[in-house]
Parts: C-alpha cells; sequence; structure tokens
C-alpha cells in the first residue's frame, strides 16, 4: 500500500469559533494534529485548508497546506478536492481521513486502522474502543459501532448509531472518527448522493454501509480526545502541557 495521509481543518465552527487556530501548548492545534499525523510515517502529509490564515500555520512549521473550496458540507469532501491537487495520478492507494481536531491521537491508533487494508475486501477501515463511561452510552455525541466480531481485536462494522445498540448485555463501543479508505472506494463514495441512513443518522460513513462497501474496526485502548468544544480545548491544553507531557505512554507497549 502506498498511503496518504489528508487533514481537512475548517476555520468556521459553531461550538468553537476558529477551532483549528486554538492556541494549545504555545501552537495552534492544526499544528498539533499535524504532528501527530506525521509520527505515523505513513506517508506525505497534506492539510487540507479553507482559509490562508490555517494555511500559513501549517507551512510555518513545515508542512504542506492547500486551499480548499470553504463551501465543502465536509471533511471527506474538502480532503477529494485536496486529493486531486496533491495526487492527480493516482499514485497513492490508500487515503487516511486524519481528523482537523484529533491533537492527541496516537500513531498506533492509525498504523492498526491502515493494516486494516491489508485485507482485499475491505473497502474502509476506522478505531473504536469499549465505553467504560456510563453516560457516554446514552450521549448522543459518541457514536456507537454495531459489529460482528471478526477476533478479539476485529469487527466487520454493520451499523453506526448515536443511540445506544446494540440491545442486550454486552459490550458496546465508541466509535473513532479516524478513517482509512481504499482510494477506488473513497472515489465513489465521494461520487455517491448522501443515503438516506446517513441522513437521519447525521453520520457519513453510512453511506458506505448502505452502498455495500466492506467496513472493519479495530479494537484500541486509546481513545484520542476530539476538540469540539471550550471544555475539550481545555481538556487538551492539559494534555499537551508545555513540560512536554507525552499525550500516549501506551505507545510502547502496544507496537511492542
Amino acid at each position: 500500500m502506498n498511503p496518504i495521509v489528508v487533514v481537512p481543518a475548517r476555520l468556521s465552527s459553531t461550538r468553537l469559533p476558529e477551532k483549528p487556530l486554538a492556541m494549545i501548548a504555545g501552537e495552534p492545534m492544526i499544528v498539533h494534529v499535524w504532528r501527530r499525523a506525521m509520527e505515523t510515517e505513513l506517508g506525505p502529509v497534506v492539510v487540507a485548508v479553507d482559509h490562508p490564515s490555517v494555511a500559513d500555520a501549517v507551512i510555518r512549521v513545515g508542512g504542506r497546506a492547500i486551499m480548499t473550496r470553504p463551501e465543502h458540507p465536509s471533511g471527506t469532501d474538502r480532503i477529494a478536492e485536496a486529493l486531486a491537487t496533491a495526487d492527480p495520478d493516482g499514485r497513492h492507494d490508500v487515503v487516511i481521513n486524519f481528523q482537523g481536531d484529533l491533537p492527541t491521537v496516537a500513531p498506533h491508533v492509525t498504523r492498526q486502522t491502515a493494516a486494516l487494508l491489508d485485507d482485499p475486501e475491505v473497502m474502509l477501515a476506522t478505531p473504536v474502543a469499549l465505553i467504560v463511561d456510563p453516560e457516554e452510552l446514552e450521549a448522543a455525541s459518541v457514536v456507537k459501532m454495531v459489529g460482528s466480531p471478526i477476533d478479539a481485536h476485529r469487527f466487520r462494522a454493520l451499523y453506526f448509531t448515536r443511540v445506544r445498540a446494540p440491545w442486550g448485555e454486552g459490550p458496546i463501543y465508541h466509535h473513532i472518527g479516524l478513517y482509512a479508505w481504499r482510494r477506488a472506494a473513497f472515489e465513489r463514495f465521494v461520487a455517491l448522493p448522501p443515503s438516506t441512513l446517513e441522513l437521519r443518522e447525521k453520520l457519513e460513513q453510512l453511506r458506505a454501509i448502505e452502498a455495500g462497501m466492506r467496513v472493519d474496526a479495530v479494537l484500541v485502548e486509546d481513545v484520542p480526545l476530539g476538540v469540539d468544544t471550550r471544555a475539550d480545548l481545555l481538556r487538551a491544553r492539559e494534555i499537551l502541557d508545555p513540560a512536554g507531557f507525552y499525550p500516549y505512554p501506551c505507545e510502547n507497549k502496544v507496537d511492542a
């Protein structure tokens, strides 16, 4: 496989204005995310931006930024435009969608996700984690994956939902918004209209399932912090402090 990592970054945000430029430990959040993407060492990293100020922040630290139209309805659409510029000849056959609001995601989480594409039948791969906080079970902001186990650490994803599911006793899994796409599946996906269940649940990955694409999920221990609110930002600042606290202490244990 020959992956390319693309980070979609949108300046405007309803809950946290100018989120990519929010300062964490002396640097804009988008720079932290770019560093996490670079640490995966999976391939070149491109940040798909919609404003020159975000591009400047990335370029200032040596990253590559590509300007895209501000009106894209989703990060996936933004990635598609940036990909056409970054790799018009299709040399990269895997596209990693590295969300622009995950400044603490550990490198092994992305690597484990991309490794699922070693199976040629898998079109899209994504990580999940066991829900241990009872409040998350009922929270609509926490997306749940309903899947059929393949082994102790891997699932065939059957559905994603914002409600508690599946019913009955047993583990429930929190979906983490990071994706590894087979390039051909990604291009097919962005050409499709939004699907019925996608619109109802407001979950883009359901479009892939409704289109018959195989989606697999890998179980990981580390749940990265998604920064959506002021409270999340304050938590990110606690984690990524100026003293250099390592945000993923399990890295060596997992990779060993």
